[in-house]
């Protein structure tokens, strides 16, 4: 193994839950996890912060985020992505 692969980053898809901070953007990503007693299956949401340099993405957007280097105290994520805009209301 002689050649430096890049290491694969994580990514997530998630909806854009706040778009108020600068250059920030806050994408709430859910998914289904199965009960270890039960069986069933429940849902499970975590919001994470990532980076919008344009700031581009706004409230509803879905989008793909991507692991980074930590760029502030709760940043960490940086969004790769539009996967579908939100439909206005």
């Amino acid at each position: 193994m002689t050649e430096l692969s890049k290491p694969l980053r994580r990514t997530l898809v998630g909806r854009v839950v706040s778009d108020k901070m600068q250059k920030t953007v806050t994408v709430l990503v859910e998914r289904q996890v199965k009960h270890p007693v039960i069986g069933k299956y429940v849902g499970q949401s975590k919001k994470y912060h990532a980076h919008d340099e344009a700031g581009t993405y706004k409230m509803g957007d879905t989008v793909e985020i991507a692991e980074s280097k930590p760029i502030s105290r709760t940043k960490s994520w940086v969004v790769t992505r539009l996967v579908e805009a939100s439909k206005g209301i």
